[in-house]
């Protein structure tokens, strides 16, 4: 749990302020910027399933001390960047896309620490997984904090700091990590160089619908900012959306978390894809709508907490369900499917709604249109999800 903080803190103390750099330091437009950040994304979590199935062959220890190799080249690479003269921007872009290769490599690895850890604890009516939010979301908010502190040194020392957070993880990790984790002590020799996950068309299809919770929960970056622009309110109501989301997981993470064990992993997912449904629903509605000023921030207030829900209540449970999908074979390529898989929903769904977003303009049918086409995808997994489930894999709940 330590370990997910430290983790946040390094990455969003630096993470938040790149296209501020791209955009300011290097002048590049908004387009290329949000290509720029696009990639860096998928390169992260569309290479989860490497990094998984690098954790089944070589142990989570030694993934994640690779990853966290990785990552601190990349943020060095940010830094040497800066520091060049001229700046570099081929240097600044490596830097990008190398920060996301680190974290796909050691968040599925940690996911498999946490997987066997989880398995230990029978009984329990939050998961490891529910805590691992909780921890990963007090980084994301000291993270920027620290970013912020240091960004008057310049954009080299924020990534030079975030780059020395991980190389004290890596080294503290390297002696505390266990050598072997449960899932390779069961790995079947005869799998051994096989990617489990890929022969599993039920789970396949259970990670395909669960991909739906990251494409809305990626709104928080994406539609949502950009609609609090449309309406011309300043940035800093953007900042206010994040701290509110912070503050909902915070606060609601483990209650959330609690409710799903008592109504199961089915209604707890059709749960979470249905409030994000919601949201979308009620976005759609006000898009049509010529509302008051304080009527649509109200609505988006709204819209933002049935999402942050929706993620709180699917997200943790699914992961939970993994290790029964595995039948104890490595989960390291599980947990890397079903992120790459959301990686790869969202990279798709972006493309789709940006290009919706670009053609509306005022209250109409086609403002519409891309809440619309957000909404159905979590209603067609809300519908199909327990059809994924076989009901031995469904988590006994305590008493």
């Amino acid at each position: 749990m330590g370990t997910q903080t430290l983790f946040n803190v390094g990455f969003y103390a630096v993470v938040p302020f790149v296209a501020v750099v791209l955009s300011g330091d290097f002048g590049l437009a908004a387009t290329t910027v949000g290509l720029v950040l696009g990639v860096r994304t998928f390169a992260q979590q569309g290479m989860f399933l490497v990094g998984g199935a690098l954790a089944d062959r070589i142990g989570a220890r030694a993934t994640i001390l690779i990853g966290c190799a990785i990552r601190v080249t990349g943020f060095l690479a940010w830094a040497g960047s800066l520091w060049s003269s001229p700046m570099l921007l081929w240097l600044f872009i490596a830097g990008t896309v190398t920060t996301g290769l680190g974290g796909a490599l050691f968040s599925p690895a940690l996911n498999t620490l946490v997987a066997d850890a989880d398995a230990r604890i029978p009984g329990r009516r939050v998961t490891l997984f529910a805590w691992l939010t909780l921890s990963g979301e007090v980084g994301a908010v000291i993270g920027p904090l620290l970013g912020t502190l240091l960004l008057p040194l310049g954009f080299e020392v924020v990534a030079a700091t975030g780059a020395a957070c991980f190389a004290v993880i890596g080294v503290a990790l390297a002696s505390l990590l266990p050598r072997t984790s449960n899932s390779q002590r069961r790995d079947p020799p005869a799998r051994r160089g096989s990617i489990p996950a890929l022969h599993d068309p039920r789970f396949v299809m259970f990670a395909a619908l669960h991909a739906v919770d990251l494409l809305a929960y990626n709104q928080l970056y994406l539609t949502l900012p950009l609609e609090l622009d449309r309406i011309g309110t300043g940035p800093e109501l953007i900042g206010v959306m994040f701290a509110w989301v912070s503050i909902l997981t915070l606060t609601l993470q483990l209650p959330v978390a609690r409710w799903c064990s008592r109504v199961g992993a089915r209604t707890a997912l059709r749960a979470g894809y249905l409030a994000s449904a919601g949201a979308f629903t009620l976005l759609a509605g006000e898009a049509v709508i010529a509302l008051a000023p304080g009527i649509h921030l109200a609505m988006i207030g709204v819209a933002v907490s049935g999402l942050t829900f929706g993620h709180l209540a699917a997200n943790p449970t699914a992961l939970s369900l993994v290790p029964g999908f595995a039948s104890g074979q490595p989960t390291g390529s599980y947990f890397g499917l079903l992120a790459s898989l959301g990686g790869l929903a969202v990279l798709v769904g972006n493309l789709a709604v940006g290009r919706l977003l670009d053609g509306a303009a005022g209250p109409s049918g086609a403002s519409a249109l891309p809440w619309l086409l957000l909404t159905a995808p979590m209603l067609a997994s809300a519908l199909l999800i327990p059809r994924a489930i076989p009901r031995e894999q469904i988590p006994k709940r305590p008493g």
